[in-house]
């Protein structure tokens, strides 16, 4: 066992000395992050206002853009701060609860990507018995279920990795991770490994299991649908598919890194992967959705837009 130490914060050392350039990547990460609120928040507020939008996609939806201001509020304020800090030091305590926040929000991510698959697949796939298995309780339930597991599984992450003794407090990387701490242990990490890796599988699982399936139906059907029907329902798919996507390649980079030794990379590209797993999911998928889904695109020309009266002719008798 190593000479362990009472570690109380820990430094990022992946933020290095930024010079003069740090007043640009703060005004940038600003921007990112402004926008990143406003655009979540629009369709939020839409969702919630406009009665066409209250069917179980867009709450789905909601929730979706709900977790992105979740994984951004864990994130952009410390990022931020770090970017004009010398220091650029982090208590351990506040380093444990981004943890917490980060992990959660990418398996909350992948878990509603889940449920709006599922939601799709019974819409195409079943379309006269959609409204009698998709009912009010039942979106509330996997709502719910969504966060409850995303918190349970990492409640139980967390009170394993705070038993740790650690010998060391250099992390080389933009925000906490777990493997990140578990690497400056002084103890055997066996537990926190089995259980790390367990979880992984788990939170991959979970969701892909209801994805591949329902996609995998939808395609299925549309296959042998009227071209019409097959490219109205493919449409409807199109925007979650590429959303899944985007996230899944960067979820699947930042587990690599994490488990492999990766310092062969130079590390502002190892810094430009994580800002953009982190960042580009909260951004593209409200502008993503927004651009894509017919009834949100109209709901938000006739709120911000709203079309002028038409005058209509005068008649001859006028």
């Amino acid at each position: 066992m190593k000479n362990s130490t009472e570690v109380t914060f820990f430094i990022l050392a992946a933020y290095g000395d930024l010079g003069e350039r740090k007043y640009f990547y703060f005004s940038f990460v600003l921007l990112l992050n402004l926008t990143i609120i406003f655009a979540n928040l629009t369709l939020i507020l839409l969702i919630f206002v406009d009665r066409s939008l209250h069917e179980p996609m867009y709450v789905f939806l909601c929730n979706l853009f709900f977790n992105e201001l979740y994984g951004n509020a864990s994130l952009f304020p410390v990022l931020l701060l770090h970017i004009l800090s010398d220091t650029h030091e982090i208590s351990r305590a506040f380093c444990l609860l981004q943890v917490f926040c980060l992990y959660t929000y990418g398996s909350t991510e992948l878990c509603n990507f889940a449920v709006m698959a599922y939601d799709r697949y019974l819409a195409i796939c079943h379309p006269l018995h959609y409204s009698i298995r998709m009912t009010s309780c039942k979106v509330c339930s996997l709502v719910v279920f969504i966060w409850v597991f995303s918190f349970i599984n990492f409640t139980v992450i967390l009170s394993l990795q705070i038993r740790l003794p650690l010998c060391g407090n250099i992390i080389d990387k933009l925000c906490c991770g777990n493997y990140s701490l578990i690497r400056l242990s002084c103890i055997d990490t066996m537990l926190n490994n089995i259980y790390g890796l367990f979880a992984t599988v788990l939170v991959l699982a979970v969701p892909l299991i209801p994805i591949l399936y329902s996609y995998a139906n939808i395609v299925r059907i549309c296959y042998k649908s009227p071209k019409e029907a097959r490219t109205k329902a493919l449409n409807t798919c199109v925007p979650q598919v590429i959303s899944l996507l985007n996230f899944a390649v960067s979820c699947f980079y930042e587990i690599v890194q994490n488990r492999f030794d990766m310092t062969y990379i130079p590390k502002d590209v190892r810094n430009g992967f994580t800002m953009y797993f982190l960042t580009c999911p909260q951004l593209l998928n409200p502008i993503m959705y927004g651009l894509r889904m017919t009834k949100i695109r109209k709901s938000l020309k006739n709120r911000f837009f709203p079309n002028r009266a038409l005058q209509l002719p005068l008649s001859k008798g006028s």
